[in-house]
Protein backbone atom coordinates (compact mmCIF):
# COMPACT_ATOMS: atom_id res chain seq x y z
CA UNK A 1 0.00 0.00 0.00
CA UNK A 2 1.37 3.42 -0.99
CA UNK A 3 -0.08 6.85 -0.25
CA UNK A 4 0.98 8.25 -3.68
CA UNK A 5 -1.21 11.35 -3.62
CA UNK A 6 -0.01 12.93 -6.86
CA UNK A 7 3.33 11.32 -7.73
CA UNK A 8 5.01 7.94 -7.61
CA UNK A 9 6.76 7.20 -4.29
CA UNK A 10 10.55 6.94 -4.42
CA UNK A 11 10.58 3.49 -2.76
CA UNK A 12 8.18 2.00 -5.29
CA UNK A 13 10.95 0.46 -7.42
CA UNK A 14 12.37 -1.71 -4.66
CA UNK A 15 8.86 -3.09 -4.01
CA UNK A 16 8.35 -3.91 -7.70
CA UNK A 17 11.73 -5.65 -7.82
CA UNK A 18 10.88 -7.63 -4.68
CA UNK A 19 7.49 -8.74 -6.03
CA UNK A 20 8.99 -9.93 -9.33
CA UNK A 21 11.79 -11.80 -7.54
CA UNK A 22 9.72 -13.44 -4.81
CA UNK A 23 6.09 -14.47 -5.25
CA UNK A 24 4.35 -11.63 -7.04
CA UNK A 25 2.05 -9.10 -5.39
CA UNK A 26 -0.32 -6.18 -5.67
CA UNK A 27 0.99 -2.61 -5.54
CA UNK A 28 -1.87 -0.33 -4.45
CA UNK A 29 -1.64 3.45 -4.86
CA UNK A 30 -3.95 5.74 -2.92
CA UNK A 31 -4.10 3.83 0.37
CA UNK A 32 -2.24 4.93 3.49
CA UNK A 33 -1.22 2.65 6.35
CA UNK A 34 -1.64 4.09 9.84
CA UNK A 35 -0.40 1.51 12.32
CA UNK A 36 -2.46 -1.58 11.58
CA UNK A 37 -5.21 0.42 9.81
CA UNK A 38 -5.45 1.09 6.07
CA UNK A 39 -7.18 4.31 5.02
CA UNK A 40 -8.35 5.06 1.48
CA UNK A 41 -7.01 8.48 0.45
CA UNK A 42 -7.27 8.23 -3.33
CA UNK A 43 -4.84 9.55 -5.92
CA UNK A 44 -4.83 12.73 -7.98
CA UNK A 45 -3.82 12.91 -11.64
CA UNK A 46 -4.89 9.29 -12.08
CA UNK A 47 -4.08 9.00 -15.76
CA UNK A 48 -0.67 10.64 -15.35
CA UNK A 49 0.31 8.38 -12.44
CA UNK A 50 -0.69 5.29 -14.36
CA UNK A 51 1.17 6.35 -17.51
CA UNK A 52 4.27 7.42 -15.56
CA UNK A 53 4.51 4.00 -13.95
CA UNK A 54 3.82 1.99 -17.12
CA UNK A 55 6.19 4.08 -19.26
CA UNK A 56 8.97 3.61 -16.71
CA UNK A 57 8.38 -0.14 -16.58
CA UNK A 58 8.51 -0.35 -20.39
CA UNK A 59 11.63 1.80 -20.52
CA UNK A 60 15.21 1.13 -19.49
CA UNK A 61 14.98 1.58 -15.72
CA UNK A 62 14.65 -2.18 -15.12
CA UNK A 63 16.82 -4.87 -16.70
CA UNK A 64 13.72 -6.35 -18.39
CA UNK A 65 10.47 -4.78 -19.52
CA UNK A 66 7.65 -5.33 -17.02
CA UNK A 67 3.95 -5.50 -17.89
CA UNK A 68 1.78 -5.53 -14.78
CA UNK A 69 -1.96 -6.14 -14.66
CA UNK A 70 -3.69 -2.77 -14.06
CA UNK A 71 -6.92 -2.10 -12.16
CA UNK A 72 -8.77 1.09 -11.23
CA UNK A 73 -11.23 1.26 -8.33
CA UNK A 74 -13.68 3.97 -7.27
CA UNK A 75 -14.59 4.47 -3.60
CA UNK A 76 -17.16 7.30 -3.59
CA UNK A 77 -15.11 10.27 -4.83
CA UNK A 78 -11.69 8.60 -4.36
CA UNK A 79 -9.75 6.63 -7.01
CA UNK A 80 -7.35 3.81 -6.15
CA UNK A 81 -4.91 2.31 -8.64
CA UNK A 82 -3.74 -1.29 -8.29
CA UNK A 83 -1.01 -3.08 -10.25
CA UNK A 84 -0.32 -6.81 -10.04
CA UNK A 85 3.25 -7.97 -10.63
CA UNK A 86 3.72 -11.69 -11.17
CA UNK A 87 6.90 -13.53 -10.21
CA UNK A 88 9.30 -13.36 -13.16
CA UNK A 89 11.00 -16.25 -14.94
CA UNK A 90 13.88 -13.88 -15.76
CA UNK A 91 15.06 -13.26 -12.21
CA UNK A 92 16.87 -11.32 -10.89
CA UNK A 93 14.74 -8.28 -11.67
CA UNK A 94 16.55 -5.09 -10.67
CA UNK A 95 16.58 -1.39 -11.48
CA UNK A 96 19.63 0.62 -12.60
CA UNK A 97 22.20 -1.91 -11.30
CA UNK A 98 22.21 -5.55 -10.05
CA UNK A 99 22.92 -4.16 -6.58
CA UNK A 100 19.30 -2.93 -6.64
CA UNK A 101 17.87 -6.45 -6.55
CA UNK A 102 15.27 -6.79 -3.80
CA UNK A 103 13.31 -9.67 -2.30
CA UNK A 104 10.19 -9.76 -0.16
CA UNK A 105 10.43 -11.00 3.43
CA UNK A 106 7.43 -10.67 5.73
CA UNK A 107 5.80 -7.43 4.61
CA UNK A 108 9.00 -5.59 3.73
CA UNK A 109 11.53 -5.26 0.91
CA UNK A 110 15.06 -6.42 1.56
CA UNK A 111 18.13 -6.02 -0.62
CA UNK A 112 19.20 -9.42 -1.96
CA UNK A 113 22.62 -10.81 -1.02
CA UNK A 114 25.18 -11.77 -3.67
CA UNK A 115 24.45 -15.44 -2.92
CA UNK A 116 20.73 -14.89 -3.51
CA UNK A 117 21.40 -13.01 -6.77
CA UNK A 118 23.65 -15.84 -8.00
CA UNK A 119 20.89 -18.35 -7.17
CA UNK A 120 18.41 -16.32 -9.23
CA UNK A 121 20.73 -16.32 -12.23
CA UNK A 122 21.01 -20.12 -11.94
CA UNK A 123 17.23 -20.38 -11.68
CA UNK A 124 16.81 -18.66 -15.05
CA UNK A 125 17.51 -22.16 -16.36
CA UNK A 126 15.14 -23.81 -13.86
CA UNK A 127 14.21 -27.26 -15.10
CA UNK A 128 16.75 -27.33 -17.95
CA UNK A 129 20.33 -27.49 -16.68
CA UNK A 130 20.52 -31.20 -15.84
CA UNK A 131 18.93 -32.04 -19.21
CA UNK A 132 22.14 -31.03 -20.98
CA UNK A 133 24.14 -33.79 -22.68
CA UNK A 134 27.76 -34.33 -21.63
CA UNK A 135 30.76 -35.76 -23.47
CA UNK A 136 30.39 -38.99 -21.42
CA UNK A 137 28.97 -42.26 -22.75
CA UNK A 138 27.28 -45.42 -21.50
CA UNK A 139 30.67 -46.68 -20.30
CA UNK A 140 30.48 -44.03 -17.55
CA UNK A 141 27.33 -45.59 -16.09
CA UNK A 142 27.59 -47.75 -12.97
CA UNK A 143 25.80 -50.77 -14.40
CA UNK A 144 24.95 -52.45 -11.05
CA UNK A 145 22.87 -49.35 -10.19
CA UNK A 146 21.03 -49.54 -13.50
CA UNK A 147 20.35 -53.26 -12.98
CA UNK A 148 18.98 -52.60 -9.49
CA UNK A 149 16.78 -49.82 -10.88
CA UNK A 150 15.27 -52.14 -13.47
CA UNK A 151 14.70 -54.80 -10.83
CA UNK A 152 12.98 -52.25 -8.59
CA UNK A 153 10.80 -51.07 -11.48
CA UNK A 154 9.71 -54.65 -12.23
CA UNK A 155 8.82 -55.32 -8.58
CA UNK A 156 7.05 -52.12 -7.62
CA UNK A 157 5.56 -50.98 -10.94
CA UNK A 158 5.20 -54.23 -12.92
CA UNK A 159 2.63 -52.84 -15.35
CA UNK A 160 4.85 -49.97 -16.50
CA UNK A 161 5.66 -50.12 -20.21
CA UNK A 162 9.36 -49.51 -19.51
CA UNK A 163 9.62 -53.08 -18.23
CA UNK A 164 9.27 -54.30 -21.83
CA UNK A 165 12.10 -52.14 -23.17
CA UNK A 166 15.68 -53.11 -23.87
CA UNK A 167 18.45 -51.40 -21.91
CA UNK A 168 19.22 -48.97 -24.74
CA UNK A 169 15.53 -48.16 -25.13
CA UNK A 170 14.97 -47.46 -21.45
CA UNK A 171 18.08 -45.26 -21.30
CA UNK A 172 16.65 -43.21 -24.16
CA UNK A 173 13.09 -43.09 -22.78
CA UNK A 174 14.29 -41.91 -19.38
CA UNK A 175 16.62 -39.40 -21.12
CA UNK A 176 19.62 -40.85 -19.36
CA UNK A 177 21.20 -41.00 -22.81
CA UNK A 178 20.75 -38.36 -25.50
CA UNK A 179 22.28 -39.23 -28.87
CA UNK A 180 24.71 -41.70 -27.26
CA UNK A 181 25.83 -39.17 -24.65
CA UNK A 182 24.94 -39.12 -20.96
CA UNK A 183 22.79 -36.24 -19.80
CA UNK A 184 23.86 -34.57 -16.56
CA UNK A 185 20.75 -35.99 -14.88
CA UNK A 186 21.51 -39.50 -16.12
CA UNK A 187 25.08 -39.11 -14.88
CA UNK A 188 23.91 -38.03 -11.43
CA UNK A 189 21.35 -40.82 -11.19
CA UNK A 190 23.37 -43.81 -12.41
CA UNK A 191 26.92 -42.67 -13.18
CA UNK A 192 30.19 -43.87 -11.73
CA UNK A 193 31.42 -41.62 -8.93
CA UNK A 194 34.67 -40.80 -10.75
CA UNK A 195 32.69 -39.80 -13.84
CA UNK A 196 30.22 -37.69 -11.84
CA UNK A 197 33.10 -35.81 -10.24
CA UNK A 198 34.32 -34.69 -13.65
CA UNK A 199 31.27 -32.41 -13.76
CA UNK A 200 30.43 -32.08 -10.04
CA UNK A 201 33.81 -32.06 -8.30
CA UNK A 202 32.45 -32.15 -4.74
CA UNK A 203 29.44 -34.39 -5.39
CA UNK A 204 28.09 -35.80 -2.14
CA UNK A 205 24.78 -36.17 -0.32
CA UNK A 206 25.56 -35.85 3.37
CA UNK A 207 23.89 -37.46 6.37
CA UNK A 208 25.16 -36.50 9.81
CA UNK A 209 23.95 -37.71 13.20
CA UNK A 210 24.60 -35.08 15.90
CA UNK A 211 24.35 -36.19 19.56
CA UNK A 212 22.38 -33.19 20.84
CA UNK A 213 19.77 -30.64 19.83
CA UNK A 214 22.37 -28.35 18.21
CA UNK A 215 26.07 -28.28 17.42
CA UNK A 216 26.67 -26.11 20.45
CA UNK A 217 25.39 -28.70 22.95
CA UNK A 218 26.90 -31.75 21.18
CA UNK A 219 30.08 -33.17 22.71
CA UNK A 220 31.33 -34.07 19.22
CA UNK A 221 30.40 -32.51 15.88
CA UNK A 222 28.81 -35.78 14.78
CA UNK A 223 28.96 -39.43 15.78
CA UNK A 224 27.98 -40.85 12.38
CA UNK A 225 28.49 -39.68 8.82
CA UNK A 226 27.29 -41.61 5.79
CA UNK A 227 30.14 -42.73 3.57
CA UNK A 228 30.30 -41.76 -0.10
CA UNK A 229 28.00 -43.60 -2.51
CA UNK A 230 28.39 -44.13 -6.24
CA UNK A 231 25.42 -42.04 -7.46
CA UNK A 232 21.96 -40.75 -6.48
CA UNK A 233 20.28 -44.15 -6.85
CA UNK A 234 22.75 -45.68 -4.40
CA UNK A 235 22.47 -42.67 -2.10
CA UNK A 236 18.70 -43.03 -1.95
CA UNK A 237 18.84 -46.53 -0.43
CA UNK A 238 21.74 -45.80 1.91
CA UNK A 239 20.01 -42.66 3.22
CA UNK A 240 16.59 -44.28 3.52
CA UNK A 241 17.95 -47.28 5.42
CA UNK A 242 19.67 -44.98 7.94
CA UNK A 243 16.56 -42.82 8.36
CA UNK A 244 14.41 -45.90 8.83
CA UNK A 245 16.68 -47.04 11.67
CA UNK A 246 16.52 -43.60 13.29
CA UNK A 247 12.73 -43.40 13.46
CA UNK A 248 12.49 -46.98 14.68
CA UNK A 249 10.20 -48.64 12.11
CA UNK A 250 10.20 -52.44 12.54
CA UNK A 251 11.36 -54.39 9.51
CA UNK A 252 8.57 -56.53 8.01
CA UNK A 253 8.45 -58.84 5.00
CA UNK A 254 5.44 -59.11 2.74
CA UNK A 255 4.05 -62.26 1.10
CA UNK A 256 6.45 -61.90 -1.83
CA UNK A 257 9.50 -61.62 0.42
CA UNK A 258 9.97 -57.87 -0.05
CA UNK A 259 10.15 -55.30 2.73
CA UNK A 260 6.79 -53.78 3.65
CA UNK A 261 6.98 -49.99 3.93
CA UNK A 262 3.47 -48.86 4.74
CA UNK A 263 4.04 -46.85 7.95
CA UNK A 264 2.88 -43.21 7.61
CA UNK A 265 6.17 -41.84 8.97
CA UNK A 266 8.08 -43.81 6.34
CA UNK A 267 5.92 -42.34 3.60
CA UNK A 268 6.60 -38.83 4.93
CA UNK A 269 10.36 -39.39 5.20
CA UNK A 270 10.59 -41.08 1.81
CA UNK A 271 8.79 -38.19 0.16
CA UNK A 272 11.10 -35.67 1.83
CA UNK A 273 14.19 -37.64 0.79
CA UNK A 274 13.19 -38.04 -2.84
CA UNK A 275 12.03 -34.42 -2.93
CA UNK A 276 15.49 -33.37 -1.80
CA UNK A 277 17.24 -35.50 -4.42
CA UNK A 278 14.92 -34.41 -7.27
CA UNK A 279 14.84 -30.70 -6.53
CA UNK A 280 18.40 -29.98 -5.36
CA UNK A 281 20.43 -27.37 -7.21
CA UNK A 282 23.48 -29.50 -8.02
CA UNK A 283 25.27 -26.45 -9.43
CA UNK A 284 25.04 -24.60 -6.12
CA UNK A 285 28.07 -24.31 -3.80
CA UNK A 286 25.76 -25.69 -1.08
CA UNK A 287 25.18 -29.45 -0.90
CA UNK A 288 22.11 -31.51 -0.07
CA UNK A 289 22.31 -32.65 3.53
CA UNK A 290 20.34 -34.51 6.18
CA UNK A 291 21.09 -33.75 9.82
CA UNK A 292 19.70 -35.99 12.53
CA UNK A 293 19.57 -34.28 15.93
CA UNK A 294 18.18 -35.78 19.12
CA UNK A 295 14.92 -33.87 18.65
CA UNK A 296 14.49 -33.51 14.88
CA UNK A 297 15.36 -34.54 11.33
CA UNK A 298 16.43 -31.76 8.96
CA UNK A 299 16.47 -32.10 5.16
CA UNK A 300 18.49 -29.26 3.65
CA UNK A 301 18.10 -28.77 -0.08
CA UNK A 302 20.27 -26.23 -1.96
CA UNK A 303 17.92 -24.37 -4.25
CA UNK A 304 14.74 -22.45 -3.47
CA UNK A 305 11.26 -23.40 -4.61
CA UNK A 306 10.03 -22.13 -8.01
CA UNK A 307 6.99 -20.55 -6.29
CA UNK A 308 5.99 -19.85 -2.72
CA UNK A 309 5.16 -22.85 -0.53
CA UNK A 310 1.54 -21.62 -0.28
CA UNK A 311 1.15 -21.49 -4.07
CA UNK A 312 2.73 -24.90 -4.58
CA UNK A 313 0.34 -26.40 -2.01
CA UNK A 314 -2.55 -25.24 -4.19
CA UNK A 315 -1.17 -26.81 -7.38
CA UNK A 316 -1.79 -30.32 -8.67
CA UNK A 317 1.27 -30.31 -10.92
CA UNK A 318 4.94 -30.30 -10.00
CA UNK A 319 7.62 -27.93 -11.32
CA UNK A 320 10.76 -30.02 -10.80
CA UNK A 321 14.15 -28.35 -10.89
CA UNK A 322 15.52 -31.54 -12.47
CA UNK A 323 12.72 -33.06 -14.62
CA UNK A 324 14.71 -36.12 -15.73
CA UNK A 325 15.52 -37.04 -12.12
CA UNK A 326 11.85 -36.57 -11.27
CA UNK A 327 10.85 -38.88 -14.11
CA UNK A 328 13.34 -41.54 -12.96
CA UNK A 329 11.99 -41.58 -9.39
CA UNK A 330 8.35 -41.37 -10.40
CA UNK A 331 8.58 -44.31 -12.79
CA UNK A 332 9.35 -46.59 -9.82
CA UNK A 333 6.68 -44.92 -7.63
CA UNK A 334 9.17 -43.37 -5.24
CA UNK A 335 7.80 -39.86 -5.77
CA UNK A 336 4.46 -38.11 -6.06
CA UNK A 337 3.36 -37.53 -9.67
CA UNK A 338 1.23 -34.51 -8.76
CA UNK A 339 2.74 -31.60 -6.86
CA UNK A 340 5.73 -31.63 -4.54
CA UNK A 341 4.47 -34.30 -2.12
CA UNK A 342 3.95 -31.80 0.71
CA UNK A 343 0.60 -33.40 1.57
CA UNK A 344 2.21 -36.81 2.09
CA UNK A 345 4.87 -35.32 4.33
CA UNK A 346 2.33 -33.40 6.38
CA UNK A 347 -0.27 -36.14 6.76
CA UNK A 348 2.28 -38.90 7.35
CA UNK A 349 4.07 -37.05 10.14
CA UNK A 350 0.82 -35.90 11.74
CA UNK A 351 -0.29 -39.52 12.00
CA UNK A 352 3.06 -40.47 13.53
CA UNK A 353 3.77 -37.55 15.88
CA UNK A 354 0.60 -35.50 15.88
CA UNK A 355 2.46 -32.48 14.49
CA UNK A 356 3.26 -31.20 11.02
CA UNK A 357 6.75 -30.85 9.56
CA UNK A 358 8.03 -27.30 9.19
CA UNK A 359 8.99 -26.03 5.73
CA UNK A 360 11.19 -22.98 5.24
CA UNK A 361 12.59 -21.65 1.98
CA UNK A 362 14.51 -18.73 0.56
CA UNK A 363 16.26 -18.10 -2.74
CA UNK A 364 19.21 -20.35 -2.04
CA UNK A 365 17.78 -23.27 -0.06
CA UNK A 366 14.77 -25.20 1.19
CA UNK A 367 14.65 -26.94 4.57
CA UNK A 368 12.15 -29.51 5.80
CA UNK A 369 12.19 -30.26 9.52
CA UNK A 370 10.47 -33.23 11.21
CA UNK A 371 10.24 -32.99 14.99
CA UNK A 372 11.08 -36.16 16.91
CA UNK A 373 9.73 -34.80 20.20
CA UNK A 374 6.47 -36.11 21.57
CA UNK A 375 3.76 -33.42 21.27
CA UNK A 376 2.82 -31.93 24.62
CA UNK A 377 -0.83 -31.83 25.66
CA UNK A 378 -0.64 -28.18 26.69
CA UNK A 379 0.63 -26.71 23.42
CA UNK A 380 -1.34 -24.34 21.29
CA UNK A 381 -1.12 -24.24 17.53
CA UNK A 382 2.47 -23.04 17.39
CA UNK A 383 4.04 -22.72 20.84
CA UNK A 384 3.36 -23.78 24.42
CA UNK A 385 0.80 -21.87 26.47
CA UNK A 386 3.04 -22.04 29.54
CA UNK A 387 5.80 -20.31 27.60
CA UNK A 388 3.29 -17.65 26.55
CA UNK A 389 2.52 -16.85 30.19
CA UNK A 390 6.22 -16.40 30.93
CA UNK A 391 7.07 -13.97 28.14
CA UNK A 392 3.77 -12.18 27.45
CA UNK A 393 1.40 -11.91 24.50
CA UNK A 394 3.32 -9.20 22.59
CA UNK A 395 6.59 -11.13 22.84
CA UNK A 396 4.80 -14.28 21.65
CA UNK A 397 3.61 -12.41 18.56
CA UNK A 398 7.21 -11.48 17.80
CA UNK A 399 8.22 -15.13 18.27
CA UNK A 400 5.53 -16.30 15.84
CA UNK A 401 6.77 -13.78 13.25
CA UNK A 402 10.31 -15.10 13.66
CA UNK A 403 9.08 -18.71 13.40
CA UNK A 404 7.32 -17.85 10.14
CA UNK A 405 10.40 -16.12 8.67
CA UNK A 406 13.71 -16.94 10.43
CA UNK A 407 15.56 -14.30 8.35
CA UNK A 408 13.24 -11.46 9.34
CA UNK A 409 14.94 -8.24 10.43
CA UNK A 410 14.26 -5.99 13.44
CA UNK A 411 12.89 -3.16 11.22
CA UNK A 412 10.53 -5.63 9.55
CA UNK A 413 9.38 -6.95 12.93
CA UNK A 414 8.77 -3.38 14.06
CA UNK A 415 6.68 -2.69 10.95
CA UNK A 416 4.62 -5.88 11.27
CA UNK A 417 3.90 -5.33 14.97
CA UNK A 418 3.49 -1.53 14.64
CA UNK A 419 6.00 -0.76 17.40
CA UNK A 420 9.40 0.89 17.67
CA UNK A 421 12.59 -1.04 16.90
CA UNK A 422 13.75 -0.63 20.52
CA UNK A 423 10.56 -2.42 21.62
CA UNK A 424 11.37 -5.31 19.28
CA UNK A 425 14.89 -5.45 20.70
CA UNK A 426 13.44 -5.82 24.22
CA UNK A 427 11.16 -8.66 23.04
CA UNK A 428 14.11 -10.41 21.40
CA UNK A 429 16.16 -10.03 24.58
CA UNK A 430 13.33 -11.66 26.53
CA UNK A 431 13.11 -14.52 24.01
CA UNK A 432 16.86 -15.11 24.29
CA UNK A 433 16.72 -15.03 28.10
CA UNK A 434 13.98 -17.68 28.04
CA UNK A 435 16.09 -19.71 25.59
CA UNK A 436 13.36 -19.63 22.96
CA UNK A 437 15.55 -18.31 20.13
CA UNK A 438 19.20 -17.91 19.29
CA UNK A 439 21.03 -16.12 16.51
CA UNK A 440 22.87 -18.19 13.89
CA UNK A 441 25.41 -16.22 11.86
CA UNK A 442 25.99 -12.49 11.59
CA UNK A 443 23.62 -9.54 11.63
CA UNK A 444 23.51 -9.21 7.86
CA UNK A 445 23.37 -12.79 6.58
CA UNK A 446 22.37 -14.74 9.68
CA UNK A 447 19.01 -16.07 10.82
CA UNK A 448 17.04 -16.91 13.97
CA UNK A 449 16.77 -20.47 15.22
CA UNK A 450 13.55 -21.11 17.17
CA UNK A 451 14.44 -23.45 20.04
Amino acid sequence: MKRAKSELPKNIWSTISAFCNTAGGWLVLGVEQLGKEFVIRGVENTEKLEQDLLNTLRGSKFNVKLLPQCKKYKFQDKTVLAFYFSVSNKKPIYFSTPANTFIRTGSGDQRATNEEIDAMFRDQAFGTRTNVATELTISDLYLPSLARYRDYLARFNPSHRYNRLSQDEILTKLQIINEDKLTLAGLLAFGKLDSIQKHFADFRIDLLEIPGTSYSDAKVRYNYRLEEQENLWEYYFALFDRLRMRIGVPFKLGDEGFAVEDAPQLEAIREALVNMLMHSDYFSPGKARIRIFDDRLEFFNPGGLPLSFEKLMQMDASMPRNPILAKIFRAVKLAENAGFGFDKMIEGWKKFKGIEPVFSTDFVSTTTCFSLDKPRKDVGKDVGKDVGKDVGKETMEVLLSIKKNPRITIPQLAEINSVAERTIERHISKLKTNKLIKRIGGRKNGYWEVL
